[in-house]
């Protein structure tokens, strides 16, 4: 396989669980120099994933790198799974359960009309642990320090809200909508929907626009595909 970085490349990673957007960038910005002996290159990501989340990043490379609005302007599929009964302030993992409820009342039926409330255009309350900037910062630095900070409402597309198992305190979920959408901010939602609060346990980003899970690399995968480009050019 043959590589045009400069002129411009479009790469699919499967991001690893832990790994913020900006880590996988820089990583495959270092082995391209460091295997191609590029010195100077653009590298961008078309559209942040959460470091908790797993799935389908796109990055740009070169002249490419001029797309990435293209890209992140497309809608994005994910599936995952919500814990029913306990809230966090950062609506995922990342922080501590601050409290608990009671789920005796909820049902199947109730769950599945509750997805149903989220579904066409709706409003929706970024996160206060996210990378939105706030007056230059990013608003998880504000959220970090036990800041308090205004966040504006955004309108947001949910294509699809398709409950795929439940099995409580678990609901597992696959969700088709529009960029700039919070699966975090839907998990809290939901949660309130069913008076009883919920947090997002697990996410992945399985399409972007055309693109899908089954076509993306992993980090290593690629390391290799370096590997062997250098070694035949070096032949």
């Amino acid at each position: 396989m043959s590589f045009d970085f400069q002129k411009g490349e479009v790469l699919l990673f499967n991001k690893p669980v832990g790994w913020t957007s900006f880590d996988v960038v820089n990583k495959v910005r270092y082995l391209i120099r460091s295997h191609l002996g590029i010195k100077k290159i653009k590298v961008g990501h078309a559209g942040t994933l959460d470091p908790l989340a797993t799935g389908l990043l796109i990055l740009c490379t070169g002249k490419f790198t001029k797309r990435i609005q293209e890209f992140q302007d497309q809608d994005k599929e994910y599936t995952g799974t919500f814990f029913i009964g306990a809230t966090t302030p950062s609506f995922d993992k990342e922080t501590e359960i601050d409290k608990h409820y009671d789920i005796s009342h909820i049902t199947a039926d109730s769950i599945r009309d509750a997805a149903k409330l989220f579904t066409g255009e709706i409003e929706q309350l970024p996160p206060l642990f996210s990378a939105i900037k706030v007056k230059g910062k990013r608003a998880y630095d504000y959220a970090r320090n036990n800041e308090v900070v205004k966040l504006k409402s955004r309108k947001v597309t949910i294509n699809e809200f398709a409950i795929t198992g439940i099995d409580l305190p678990e609901v597992h979920f696959r969700i088709s909508c529009s960029k700039g959408t919070y699966i975090r901010s839907l998990a809290r939602d939901f949660g309130q929907a069913l008076n009883a609060g919920s947090y997002l346990t697990s996410l992945c980003r399985t399409k972007s626009g055309p693109f899908d899970i089954s076509q993306t690399i992993t980090i290593e995968q690629f390391q290799h595909l370096l590997q062997d480009t250098e070694q035949s050019d070096n032949q």
